[in-house]
């Protein structure tokens, strides 16, 4: 019997926001001068803004936004406003009959050591902080709170010098002094008009490591990485990264930076992974801090891009911003693909794409198939902070990915100049985007725009004839995009496809097939590998004078965010992965292989397995492979990924049939492991460098199967012990406490104890607890949050300890009983009221819930019900609305 849901909408759900209701703002702010007297407790903020009306007639009235403000006084040109002018409520300060061109001046007190939801000011060891992205800055002042008001800035900060030596706000720093009391001041102006949402400041007792470079426009600029004192020595790759994302925006897109000083500061506090406000990023400490003790190489990959990514917002974000907040994959889908080709271009690009490419299958496919599903750019929304989502940044990068593909590195490039050049210091929109890659191209993109209003991933079904007699080889190809909430019925998009045909010989065919989808030279092609253009809902391609059947491969480097559906065999999937010459392919077989393993997909399943024994014992053996591809290959389909391409997710066949097949695979190959795990020491021990970093990642991969079938742990045991930095360290204790090895608490408290201190390192051993594939996690998990190591107002710790098992532990998530489900329902109401942002991500947890099998759904339903009335934000409501209704808002 499944679970019956309350699904009225409850009081608290926010009013739907439309995309078609759009209206430009009444007011333009052309300044905006600031001033704060900054304190832990009491701050007051003093706000002259210079307003001009876009109608440009006296007498009309003005609507700010703001939340949680207490009005201390308000002025317009001068002259203190009487009460029956303006009217407050909890959302809003609303002016009448205002001069067309007019000062208003308004004293506003708030209270940083107060606001847990850390957005707007808040106060974080001693320091204080803002976010105010996306709609945070009506938590500081009043203010026309939309990225289309775009002003430029004059910010005074005054705070007490002993207690906050270091004051920094956005733009470039104008003058600075001491006051009375004890007191001292710094001023700062954004000359570069920028929406609200991008404004910051810090204060407090912070130190820096910097340097100064020259732009490749002559311009010299200081770098600066900002850090609790204590903490500066682990900041040196961060300003490394910084400078490294400064050269390859300039030499890749042409991008150069416009102001004297570009300083970034590290917050242990933060919802967020990092913000790109103007000239001061605030990030995450988790992204900044690093060294050889403390940080794994997957660390410090992390902060490369996280810092590529925030560096990069300063052109597709700051310089051009968002008309409206529909338009948020316009900065982040287009800026997390040039995060990844940052990344892309320094290290390696075909681990990369596999990496990016195992993420979208595990999140962002997952969110297309639930009840939270919606397009790239939604056509309405209930609470913007919902919208910060896989679809969004990673779907929405797939989507600007394609259109490179299409149009090719030179035309793409030019493209995006001309969007930077039409759009620079204005609110753009995705038509904009669109339209400057048309206009460069001379072609039209009206179909591929559906890629940005349609939810869900399509399906592409491949079938093929081979007539031997005539020597001709035929395609059929079909595409479909499945049902979503608020969207039965989608229209055929534009999807480029990569295909090659290889012969008996291993090699692939010269000639390409002909039929009724284009084919495009864009030269990005390898030899033997052709780009065609699918537009309809079916296509017919073929080609002829062929002696043998040939063998396809398709969507090479994964080309187009596709559900491929091809009836390869078992031996035809192996035969891939030894001689596809498109590294992401070769990676692609073997998963293809193993899903089709686990999901019971071959007939012959023991052909199947032993295909899959030789494809990996074939990569073990080649000694010449990318060892960081090779690890890649070695971690095979996830449970994300496996329960995405289940129509009903059956959690213990999943779980099962993947750890049976492991334990096959380590077992028929445990020579060739341990081999490869001996040989790599030495490169492994090399540092930074990029052998170094990929000996290491294979040989944790080899030491995770080996530990498997190593019931006594001795060689995980060993390499903990022996360690010299924390990717190896952390690997050997993540095998220990994933096997429960013998010495699992004892490692697990000697790590403990020596990063006791230490609340990042910290977060990493409470994430290997509460993601330990066991039923008895659950009650690990809720020991943890009676510990001393719950701190529920650090997003860190949240998604440490409640994240890692909601979202990395489907075995104690999904647990039989239900009682994973129900602790994270008794915990999510009180993060609610703490920080609504991280509770609201968590609630995402249950996005597959109407899938899964037997009495789980019931469970899960029962659970989600339980919430009902005890979830109060903005955030959770719509939400949980949103997965209880399986309905789109609006």
């Amino acid at each position: 019997m499944t679970a019956k849901l309350d699904s009225s909408t409850p009081a608290a759900a926010p009013k739907a926001i439309h995309l078609s209701e759009y209206e430009p703002p009444a007011w333009r702010i052309e300044l905006a001068d600031l001033a704060f007297d900054l304190d832990l407790e009491n701050t007051e903020v003093s706000s002259r803004l210079h307003l001009t009306a876009a109608s440009g007639k006296d007498g009309e009235t003005l609507r700010l936004d703001g939340e949680g403000l207490e009005l201390l006084s308000i002025a317009v040109d001068g002259e203190v406003l009487p009460t029956a002018r303006y009217r407050q409520d909890d959302n809003a300060l609303t002016i009448s009959g205002l001069p067309a061109r007019c000062v208003l001046e308004t004293k506003v007190r708030i209270h940083p050591d107060k606001n847990t939801q850390l957005e707007g000011l808040y106060a974080s060891r001693g320091l204080l902080i803002t976010q105010c992205e996306a709609e945070g800055f009506r938590r500081i002042t009043y203010f026309l709170d939309r990225p289309d008001v775009m002003a430029k800035w004059r910010i005074t900060l005054r705070a007490d010098a002993e207690r906050f030596p270091v004051l920094l706000a956005n733009g470039n720093p104008l003058k600075s002094g001491s006051l009375e009391g004890g007191r001292h001041y710094a001023v700062w102006e954004n000359p570069h008009p920028t929406p609200a949402y991008l404004f910051a400041i810090v204060a407090g007792q912070l130190a820096t490591v910097d340097k100064e470079v020259v732009t490749g426009e002559g311009r010299k600029v200081r770098l600066a990485i900002w850090a609790a004192p204590s903490d500066i020595p682990r900041c040196d790759y961060a300003l490394g990264a910084l400078e490294r994302a400064l050269r390859w925006d300039e030499e890749r897109f042409g991008r150069y930076y416009d102001l004297d000083v570009y300083n970034l500061v590290a917050a242990q506090d933060f919802t967020m992974g990092a913000m790109e406000n103007k000239g001061l990023n605030v990030f995450n400490a988790r992204y900044v801090l690093a060294d050889a003790d403390t940080a794994t190489d997957a660390d410090y990959l992390a902060i490369e891009a996280v810092i590529g990514h925030e560096y990069f917002h300063n052109w597709s974000g700051n310089r051009v911003t968002l008309r409206d907040w529909f338009q948020l994959s316009l900065k982040e889908g287009f800026t997390v693909f040039r995060d990844q080709e940052f990344t892309s271009d320094l290290h390696s690009r075909a681990v990369k794409r596999i990496e990016d490419v195992r993420m979208l299958r595990a999140r962002q496919f997952a969110e297309d198939a639930g009840a939270l599903a919606h397009p790239v750019r939604p056509s309405s929304y209930r609470e913007i902070n919902n919208f910060y989502t896989a679809t969004v940044y990673e779907k929405g990068s797939e989507v600007v990915r394609m259109l490179h593909t299409l149009l090719g590195e030179a035309t793409f490039r030019r493209g995006c100049d001309r969007y930077f050049a039409d759009n620079d210091g204005k609110a753009a929109t995705v038509e904009d985007f669109i339209e400057a890659l048309s206009s460069e191209s001379k072609r039209g993109l009206e179909q591929f725009a559906r890629w940005y209003a349609q939810a869900g991933t399509p399906e592409v079904s491949v079938e093929d004839k081979w007539d031997a007699e005539k020597g001709e080889y035929e395609l059929t190809i079909s595409q479909r995009i499945p049902p979503t909430p608020g969207q039965p019925e989608k229209l055929p998009v534009t999807i480029p496809l990569r295909i090659a045909l290889y012969g008996e010989d291993g090699r692939p065919i010269d000639g390409a097939l002909d039929g009724d989808a284009a084919r495009l030279d864009t030269g990005g092609e390898a030899p033997g590998q052709h780009l065609y253009e699918l537009s309809s809902a079916g296509h017919r391609l073929r080609i002829e004078g062929l002696s043998s059947r040939p063998l396809p491969a398709f969507n090479q480097g994964f080309g187009a965010p596709i559900k491929l559906r091809y009836g390869y065999t078992p031996a035809e999937l192996g035969r891939l992965a030894r001689i596809e010459q498109d590294s992401f392919n070769r990676w692609e077989a073997l998963q293809r292989l193993a899903t089709g393993i686990l999901l019971h997909q071959f007939d012959d399943a023991e052909a199947a397995r032993g295909a899959l024994v030789d494809a990996v014992g074939d990569l073990l053996d080649d000694d010449t492979a990318d060892t960081a591809f090779v690890a890649e290959c070695l971690e095979l389909p996830g449970f994300d990924t496996l329960a995405d391409m289940a129509d009903i997710i059956d959690v213990d066949a999943l779980l099962t049939d993947r750890e049976q097949l492991l334990n096959e695979l380590a077992a028929s190959h445990r020579a060739r492991l341990e081999h490869r795990y001996h040989t790599l020491a030495a490169t492994a021990a090399g540092g930074l460098t990029g052998q170094a970093m990929a000996a290491r990642s294979l040989r944790n991969a080899c030491l995770q199967w080996i530990s498997r079938i190593d019931e006594q742990g001795s060689l995980a045991q060993k390499q903990f012990r022996s360690a010299e930095n924390m990717t190896d360290r952390l690997g050997a204790l993540r095998c220990l406490v994933r096997y429960n090895a013998p010495a699992k608490a004892e490692a697990l408290e000697a790590f403990r104890t020596r990063y006791a201190d230490n609340d990042l390192v910290t977060d990493k051993w409470l994430t290997l607890v509460a993601s330990r594939p066991h039923d008895q996690v659950v009650e690990d998990v809720s020991l943890l949050l009676d510990s001393v190591w719950w701190k529920p107002t650090n997003p860190n710790r949240v998604r440490s300890i409640l994240g890692a098992f909601a979202r990395a532990n489907p075995t104690a998530f999904h647990r039989i009983d239900g009682a994973g489900y129900q602790l994270l329902a008794e915990q999510l109401p009180g993060l609610d009221t703490i920080n609504s942002q991280v509770a609201a991500r968590l609630l995402g947890s249950f996005e597959s819930w109407r899938r899964l099998a037997g009495k789980r759904r019931d469970l899960a339903g029962e659970a989600l019900s339980s919430l009902r009335g005890r979830l109060t934000s903005r955030e959770c409501t719509d939400l949980l609305d949103r997965l209880v209704t399986d309905e789109q808002p609006g």
